[in-house]
C-alpha cells in the first residue's frame, strides 16, 4: 500500500467547513448589514408625512405636500412644487412639521405672556 493510497482512502470534511464558513462570513458581514439598512430606508419613506422635511438622492431639499403609492409631491421653493419618486427620498426630517406646531404654539403663548405682561 502507497502513501496516496492511504491518504485518498479518508474523504476530509475541511475544504467543505472552510467553505461554509466563508458564506456565513459574507452573510454577517455585507449582506445582512445591507438588507438591515434597506429594510430602514423603506420605514422612513412609508413613514414620511405631509409637511416633513426631505431630502432626496440628489441633494434637493423640500416639504412634502403630498404623498401617493408611488410619488411624492415637494415644495422646493414657495409656490414650487416638484414630483418625485418615492424611493428617491434618501433623507425624512420630522422635525419640520412639530417645530412649527412648537413656534404656532409659542407665538400664541407669547401673545398672551405680553398682553399679561403690560
Amino acid at each position: 500500500m502507497s502513501y496516496a493510497d492511504a491518504n485518498s482512502g479518508g474523504s476530509s470534511a475541511l475544504p467543505l467547513l472552510v467553505v461554509v464558513a466563508f458564506a456565513a462570513f459574507v452573510y454577517f458581514l455585507m449582506i445582512r448589514p445591507q438588507q438591515k439598512r434597506r429594510r430602514e430606508v423603506e420605514n422612513m419613506q412609508s413613514a414620511m408625512g405631509l409637511g416633513d422635511e426631505v431630502v432626496t438622492v440628489g441633494g434637493l431639499y423640500g416639504t412634502v405636500v403630498e404623498v401617493t403609492d408611488d410619488t411624492v409631491l415637494l415644495e422646493i421653493a414657495p409656490g414650487v412644487t416638484a414630483k418625485y419618486a418615492r424611493a428617491a427620498i434618501a433623507k425624512v426630517n420630522k422635525k419640520a412639521a412639530v417645530e412649527e406646531d412648537a413656534a404656532d404654539e409659542e407665538s400664541d403663548g407669547s401673545d398672551s405672556s405680553k398682553t399679561d405682561g403690560d
